[in-house]
């Protein structure tokens, strides 16, 4: 039997997103203002150490002796918008009797929790403020896109989705997309510290000074690259996990289906990544251009796909 839905439960929470919006649009604000700082550094005399000053500590560790209250600031406002986030994609979910994930607005809101989660929780231990701008703008811009091109209703489920399936197959593709998209930062950052690092080297004036806040291009690299091992093992899975739920669900594996065909691209663009990088010293700015590549994918299969292509997989909730 299938449980009435709470409307007015439903429309709070979309007006907590709209808080949850403008509370990470201030945060971006924040993160930009502290990057666009330049950082301190005393002079230094040997030609190691100031080829060192160029850029962040490569360990990405925090600097006690640092004082950045704009970071700090955008941090906890950060946490607030995550917060609030997330408590509305809950109460989303209590309003609907399901899991939040049934269509693009869910999706929106769900991605845009998990971002913002996944990138606090490794600035717990890794100072990746840096990166905050980023993080901080995709995720606000998630939120935007929900409650204005993808306004939903809270409604029940189609039948295709009433599975258990449902909750293994996609949390785990929203947490392995949201790795990515931290991994799709790293990449954007290393190819711009490259650019910087041949214009020094080569005697010229530093094109980009307030990259000095960022670790070097190599540091980015080694990062993107070990978490890109974790989320491709995730995409794995859901890939996995899709394929058994299909046969459940239509009686079969596979069937070409656009929405299976792009998840499949997905994989074949990060397998091909880690093994480039791997086995055969691809390194540098043919790596970050390949992690693109593979986030590139990702945003087609999540805001073309849905949307236009015509499947098992249309119900976007949004045609």
């Amino acid at each position: 039997m299938i449980s009435p839905v709470n409307d007015q439960l439903g429309q709070l929470a979309q007006y907590i997103i709209y808080f949850a919006a403008a509370t990470l649009a201030i945060s971006f604000i924040m993160f930009t203002l502290d990057f666009a700082k330049k950082a301190s550094a005393a002079p230094l005399a040997g030609e190691a150490e100031k080829s060192e000053a160029l850029y962040a500590d490569s360990s990405m560790e925090y600097d006690s002796s640092e004082v950045r209250p704009q970071g700090r600031a955008a941090v906890a406002v950060l946490v607030i918008g995550s917060l609030l986030n997330g408590v509305a994609v809950v109460m989303r979910g209590v309003a609907a009797h399901r899991v939040p994930w049934g269509n693009m607005y869910e999706f929106c809101t769900t991605g845009a929790f998990l971002v913002t989660a996944v990138y606090l929780g490794v600035l717990v231990k890794k100072d990746l403020r840096f990166m905050g701008s980023f993080v901080t703008g995709l995720a606000c811009l998630m939120l935007v896109l929900a409650g204005t091109v993808f306004p939903t209703p809270v409604g029940n489920l189609v039948p295709a989705l009433q599975s258990y399936w449902l909750v293994i197959h996609v949390s785990i593709a929203v947490l392995a997309s949201a790795l990515f998209t931290i991994t799709f930062a790293m990449a954007v950052l290393q190819l711009l510290q490259n650019r910087r690092t041949a214009l020094l080297e080569a005697g010229g004036k530093d094109p980009m000074p307030r990259l000095s806040r960022v670790p070097s291009a190599t540091a980015l690299e080694n990062m993107a690259y070990r978490i890109n091992i974790i989320a491709f093992s995730f995409w794995t899975f859901t890939v996995i996990a899709g394929a058994i739920w299909a046969a459940k669900a239509w009686g079969r594996y596979w069937g070409w289906d656009p929405k299976e065909i792009w998840s499949f691209i997905i994989w074949v663009v990060y397998a091909g990544y880690l093994h480039a990088r791997a086995t055969r010293g691809w390194t540098g700015a043919r790596s970050a251009w390949l992690s693109i590549a593979g986030y590139g994918c990702i945003i087609f299969n999540f805001a073309i796909v849905n949307i236009f292509f015509s499947g098992l997989h249309s119900y976007a909730g949004v045609k």
